[in-house]
């Protein structure tokens, strides 16, 4: 295969579940080919670092195979290869989220009578 489309490639790679979202999110400029925005028609070539964005996740990618082609994960796992920055900086910031998680634990949630009763009490003796 000699070229491939930017969006294609994106998509073979399973970054976006359909082209038109690789598309909409390559001319938005969330996907940087080499350091700089690209256009959807772009050809990829082997060895070029593709930064795109996933859920709260940002990875950084270098190309190792061309496809065209959407298949199984493990298949559109072989076309790239993560740079090992990405790695640390996706690890760290998912312990970020973790731990800010930990932190709220129990979800707001509305007082029981007992809570009301007291809210109320409290709120009565302030007005004084």
């Amino acid at each position: 295969m000699s070229s491939v489309r930017l969006d294609k490639w994106l998509w073979a790679a399973r970054f976006f579940k359909t082209r038109a979202l690789a598309k909409k999110a390559i001319e938005g400029g969330k996907v940087h080919y080499n350091g700089a925005r690209a256009k959807t028609s772009k050809a990829v070539e082997l060895g070029a670092i593709v930064r795109v964005p996933q859920g709260w996740d940002i990875w950084e990618v270098e190309v190792v195979a061309l496809s065209d082609q959407r298949r199984g994960a493990p298949e559109a796992r072989e076309l790239y290869r993560e740079t090992p920055e990405s790695a640390q900086r996706r690890e760290r910031e998912a312990d970020a989220r973790r731990l800010t998680n930990q932190a709220m634990q129990h979800p707001l949630k509305r007082p029981d009578k007992k809570q009301r009763r007291d809210i109320r009490r409290f709120k009565e003796s302030g007005e004084d």
